[in-house]
């Protein structure tokens, strides 16, 4: 049996519930889901949530079969100008390993060259900027972007946090059908 795992990275300043929201989704699922901080264990979320990592950002993120990033502000440009992250995350995509990013964070993958001729959404007003950025990047106004060939899922913001869960968890190729039930998605789906 192959053992599958995620990380979602996380830095100050972090949007908490699109960085829990994978987290919480993964482990329902049964599947390893590692919180990741950016340069230290203790991270400090934009609506002042503490929140403790498993681990730090290190060469292990090359091993896990998705690295997702919550946005925020604070956080994303912490991901944005971080080389050491850059580098991992380039060498990820390189190997066709799948990556995401939500909200603000894709204004990281721009600066890795992530989105270069690839389709992504984010927050609106990021759009700005990674248009600027990565010019050859195509931004979408889907709730949830999945790219196959850049190995890229994106999503829009706090409100499409299971959304963005529940795709990539597709994309791995895992059953959501009972998962969404459970949660009450599909109830959400229906009735809103």
């Amino acid at each position: 049996m192959i053992v599958m795992k995620v990380a979602v990275v996380l830095a100050n300043g972090c949007e908490e519930v699109e960085a829990l929201t994978p987290i919480d989704v993964f482990r329902r699922m049964g599947v390893q889901a590692d919180m990741v901080g950016l340069g230290s264990q203790d991270i400090m979320g934009a609506h002042q949530i503490a929140l403790h990592c498993d681990r730090v950002v290190d060469d292990q993120l090359l091993d896990y079969d998705c690295v997702i990033f919550p946005g925020g502000m604070g956080g994303a440009h912490a991901f944005r100008d971080n080389d050491q992250l850059m580098d991992l995350m380039q060498k990820r995509q390189a190997n066709g390993q799948w990556n995401a990013a939500m909200c603000a964070a894709p204004i990281a993958f721009a600066r890795y060259g992530l989105l270069d001729n690839h389709d992504y959404t984010c927050f609106p007003g990021i759009d700005e900027e990674t248009k600027r950025v990565a010019p050859t990047g195509h931004f979408k106004e889907s709730i949830t972007v999945v790219d196959h060939n850049g190995h890229i899922v994106t999503s829009r913001g706090p409100a499409t946090a299971l959304a963005y869960a529940f795709q990539i968890a597709e994309v791995l190729g895992l059953d959501t059908k009972e998962i969404k039930h459970q949660m009450l998605y599909d109830y959400l789906k229906d009735n809103i």
